[in-house]
């Protein structure tokens, strides 16, 4: 296949859409640095699971992005962004999407069977979840963002059952949190973006009310810092990990929520949050000094 062939299949598996999955690693990262669970992360074979649990992932996601643009090629033909996209404009047919879909399906959900079984079944649930999102939720104010969140969620429970380790309730809600809190961004830049069309493009945008988003926005911005403050000072956090330094990482927290709202709000960035997260170099250095501060947490336990 030539490059040029090749090129829109590369943009209609949205490899940067990968970055989600980076959730399902999560567990890892936790448990590596909790001292009742680093036994299950020490040598290559937790390493190859965690990373084997992420590549199903990819590849299961990228399936799920085919069918929904195959689902949803009319209505992205209206849109002034996504009418670029490979189903939209007709670079790739419908016939081979569909075909591609079925193939990175069933390929994620066999290569899962090389882990625990409650990976696979959380694996299955995630790909379920959004087959009904396409066809159906996707269409209904608030369930459809909810069920993004969810999916984050769904992300970070099979991480953690594919290395057979606990994972804190706190922390599966600040992911719950932050997800929703990146949806309801990006449904604000939407409504923006197509107001006074956005019926024509994405039917739940018409429940939507700009001004109400901007409200939910600074509440689950809110909530997001407060949860992940009160699950790193917790009694259980701090006798999990003998600990209650991991309440330093709070202002790094912050300060990406800040960034966040600031490109949101006066540089209409929400659209694509993987793009922003991977090209914003004050968010990549955010996250790079919130890592650096939690291995150093960690390695000092």
């Amino acid at each position: 296949m030539s490059a040029a062939a090749a090129s829109p299949w590369l943009r209609a598996l949205r490899p940067a859409q990968w970055l989600k999955n980076a959730v399902v690693a999560a567990a890892y990262v936790f448990a590596w640095g909790d001292p009742g669970e680093s036994a299950r992360t020490l040598g290559w074979l937790p390493v190859a699971s965690a990373a084997w649990a992420v590549a199903c992932f990819c590849c299961a996601s990228s399936g799920v992005y085919l069918v929904n643009d195959l689902h949803d090629r009319r209505a992205d033909q209206a849109h002034p962004v996504k009418r670029l996209r490979p189903l939209a404009s007709g670079a790739i047919g419908a016939g081979a999407a569909a075909a591609v879909a079925a193939a990175l399906l069933a390929l994620g959900l066999a290569g899962s069977l090389a882990l625990p079984h409650a990976f696979t079944a959380v694996l299955a649930g995630y790909c379920a979840l959004q087959a009904v999102y396409t066809f159906l939720l996707k269409r209904v104010p608030y369930v459809d963002v909810f069920v993004i969140a969810s999916g984050f969620v769904l992300r970070a429970v099979a991480g953690a059952t594919a290395l057979a380790v606990r994972i804190s309730p706190w922390l599966l809600l600040c992911t719950f949190l932050l997800a929703l809190f990146l949806a309801l961004c990006k449904r604000r830049h939407e409504k923006v973006l197509l107001e006074g069309a956005e019926g024509d493009h994405r039917e739940a945008l018409s429940g939507y009310d700009r001004h109400v988003l901007d409200v939910q926005i600074a509440v689950t911005s809110a909530a997001t810092v407060v949860c992940y403050a009160i699950y790193t000072l917790a009694a259980e956090t701090v006798e999990r990990f003998g600990t209650s330094r991991l309440g330093l990482t709070v202002p790094f927290v912050v300060f990406g929520i800040f960034r966040y709202l600031d490109l949101v709000y006066r540089h209409d960035e929400g659209g694509r949050p993987e793009k922003v997260l991977l090209t914003d170099r004050i968010l990549l250095a955010t996250v790079a000094a919130y890592a650096l501060a939690a291995l150093l947490i960690f390695l000092t336990l």
